[in-house]
Parts: structure tokens; C-alpha cells; sequence
């Protein structure tokens, strides 16, 4: 069962502020969270079901830190395309 706080973050760069204009929100989450689950999430908290998701896997960079090699976690992207003049206002920018 997916819950809201497997949301880690919504990511604010320059191109996904660029997808926030189409009305795409470009949300990072823990590996676990599926489609459904996100699909669910947004029809209960925000009160929107998303028209289009696409998902993406990505794995950690591995880095260095004071000699010694580590590696961050990985997460999951999700695209999320609202319905045609849907807005969600905490998010807004």
C-alpha cells in the first residue's frame, strides 16, 4: 500500500520547472513506489488523477569521502502529467 510518505521530494531544476509549464511534475520517491501506488497517492491527498506517468529508476553515485569510496541511494523518478488545467497549489512555484 503506498502511502505519502514514500514522496521523497519534488525535484526543482531547470528542466523540470520547463516540464512545469506543459503541466509535468517530476517527483523522486523510494524504490518501492509503483505506478498504482503513486496513482493513488495523488487521487487521495491532492484530489487529481494523474493523466500520464512514466517512472525511471536511478541508481546512486558512487563517491568519495575522506579517502573512503561510498555510495548514495537510489531512488525513483516518476513524470507525472496533470489533467488539462490542473493545478496543485503547494507545489506551485
Amino acid at each position: 500500500m503506498a502511502d505519502i510518505t514514500d514522496i521523497k521530494s519534488i525535484l526543482y531544476t531547470e528542466k523540470t520547472l520547463g516540464l512545469q509549464e506543459d503541466g509535468v511534475i517530476v517527483v523522486q520517491t523510494s524504490p518501492r513506489m509503483t505506478k498504482t501506488g503513486l496513482k493513488e497517492v495523488f487521487r487521495e491527498y491532492f484530489g487529481i488523477i494523474p493523466s500520464k506517468i512514466n517512472s525511471l529508476n536511478q541508481s546512486g553515485k558512487v563517491k568519495r569521502f575522506r579517502g573512503v569510496q561510498g555510495k548514495q541511494n537510489d531512488f525513483k523518478k516518476f513524470y507525472v502529467t496533470l489533467p488539462e488545467g490542473a493545478q496543485i497549489e503547494s507545489l506551485a512555484v
